[in-house]
C-alpha cells in the first residue's frame, strides 16, 4: 500500500528530471515530509478544542501528539522512499533509519501511553488539600514506578535499535538480558543504578516516604520534593535542597513525621525558677491555644517533666494538623508565656542565687557600704 502511495510523487520526480539523482530525492523526502507535518497541524488543529473539554480528553491528546508527529513523518518517508531516485545501498540506508525510527517511535509511543494512564490515574488525587495523606501514597507509588518503567523501557529500545546492526547484536542481545532479569548486576559499573531501581520499586511499594512527607534526614527537617528514579530531593525548610541516594531510605534510618497522618504534637520546652506559678502558667497556656487558629483542639496539656538543680522543665504540649503548623504554633505558644511571665510573674524566669554569711554586724555593716560605694558611717 505504500509503495502506491509513493508513486504519487512520480510526477514531481519528472519535473525533476534536469537535477540530479540525489537532489530530486532530497526534495521528495522533504517535501513527504512537509505534508506528513501539514497533515497533521490540521487534524490536530481540529481535535485539540474537542479534547479541550474533558480532562481526560486533554491529557491523553497532550501526551501522544509528539508519537503521533513522528508517526505521521515515519509513515510518509515509508510511502516516498519508493519514488526516490536512490541506488540500492542508499535505500537500504534509508531503510535503516526508518526501522531504527520505528522502534523508536513504539518506545517512546509506550512510555507516553503509560504517562498518560498515570496522569488520567492521579486525576481524582489532590496535594494542595490539608488532609492529603491517600494523596501522597498514591503519586508517590505512580511517580516511583513511572519512573522505573521508563528507565526498563529506554533499556529494551536501546536493545533492539542495537539488533539491527549486525556487529553490535550481541549487546542488544545482553541488554534484553539485562533488562529481563532485573536483578542481575551486569558488572560493577551498573551496580549502583540497579540498586536505586530496585530500591524505588520497594520504596513505591513499602512507602517509607511519600512526596510532600516531613522528614529529617542528616539532622536536617525538610519536605520530600521529588523522587526520581535514583534520588531523592528534600526541600530544607530554607529553601536548600538536599539530595539523597534512594537506597539511602533503605539502609539507613530517618524521621518521618507525617508517615501515618499529617497531624503531629507540638511540645513546648520552658526552663523556670522553682518559685513559677505552674496553675496559673497552664491557665494561660490554655488561653493562649484557644486564641490561636493553628491549635486543632485535639491535645493539650501543661507538665512539670524534669526538675534540675536550678531549674524546672515545664512541658507545654499541643496538636496541629500539620508540621509546618506545629512548629508555628510551637514558636506562637512560647513567645506569648514569657511575655506573661516577664510582665506579671518576673520572679518565675530563671534565676541564680547565692546565699553569703557574715561574721558579726560590722562586717554586714561594711560589705553594704562597699556595694553601695558610700562610708561605713553613713549605714
Amino acid at each position: 500500500m505504500l509503495e502506491t502511495i509513493g508513486y504519487g510523487f512520480d510526477w514531481l520526480r519528472t519535473e525533476l528530471a534536469w537535477a540530479p539523482d540525489i537532489l530530486t530525492a532530497g526534495v521528495i523526502l522533504l517535501l513527504s515530509v512537509a505534508l506528513a507535518l501539514a497533515l497533521y497541524g490540521v487534524i490536530d488543529h481540529f481535535v485539540q478544542p474537542l479534547a479541550g473539554y474533558h480532562p481526560y480528553a486533554r491529557t491523553v491528546t497532550s501526551r501522544i501528539r509528539g508519537p503521533m508527529r513522528l508517526a505521521f513523518v515515519v509513515i510518509a518517508l515509508f510511502a516516498a522512499v519508493p519514488a526516490a531516485p536512490l541506488d540500492d545501498d542508499a535505500k537500504r540506508l534509508v531503510a535503516r533509519i526508518l526501522a531504527l525510527g520505528v522502534i523508536g517511535l513504539i518506545g517512546w509511543a509506550v512510555m507516553r501511553a503509560i504517562e498518560g494512564a498515570a496522569s488520567i490515574y492521579l486525576l481524582r488525587f489532590r496535594l494542595d488539600v490539608e488532609d492529603n495523606l491517600l494523596a501522597r501514597k498514591h503519586v508517590t507509588q505512580v511517580r516511583i514506578l513511572l519512573r522505573t518503567l521508563d528507565v526498563l523501557i529506554i533499556i529494551i529500545t536501546l536493545a533492539a535499535a542495537l539488533m539491527t546492526f549486525e556487529p553490535v547484536r550481541q549487546y542488544g542481545v545482553s541488554l534484553f538480558a539485562s533488562a529481563g532479569v532485573a536483578g542481575l548486576v551486569v558488572g560493577l559499573a551498573a551496580r549502583p543504578l540497579l540498586s536505586n531501581l530496585l530500591a524505588g520499586v520497594q520504596l513505591a511499594v513499602t512507602q517509607p516516604i511519600r512526596i510532600d512527607d516531613v522528614v529529617i534526614v542528616e539532622n536536617e527537617w525538610g519536605r520530600i520534593e521529588e523522587i526520581t528514579s535514583t534520588y531523592v530531593v528534600v526541600r530544607i525548610w530554607d529553601l536548600r535542597r538536599l539530595i539523597v541516594p534512594l537506597t539511602y531510605f533503605i539502609e539507613k534510618p530517618f524521621q518521618n513525621w507525617t508517615r501515618a497522618a499529617a497531624e503531629i504534637l507540638a511540645p513546648v520546652l520552658l526552663y523556670l525558677d522553682y518559685t513559677a506559678p505552674v496553675d496559673r502558667i497552664r491557665q494561660k497556656a490554655k488561653e493562649f491555644a484557644e486564641k490561636s487558629a493553628l491549635w486543632n483542639r485535639q491535645v493539650f496539656s501543661v507538665q512539670v517533666t524534669d526538675a534540675k538543680e536550678a531549674t524546672l522543665e515545664l512541658r507545654i504540649l499541643l496538636s496541629a494538623n500539620s508540621a509546618s503548623a506545629a512548629w508555628d504554633l510551637r514558636c506562637e505558644i512560647r513567645e506569648k508565656i514569657i511575655d506573661f511571665l516577664r510582665r506579671e510573674y518576673p520572679h518565675a524566669l530563671p534565676r541564680h542565687r547565692a546565699d553569703v554569711a557574715f561574721k558579726d554586724e560590722a562586717a554586714l555593716r561594711e560589705a553594704a557600704a562597699r556595694a553601695s560605694h558610700q562610708p561605713a558611717s553613713q549605714h
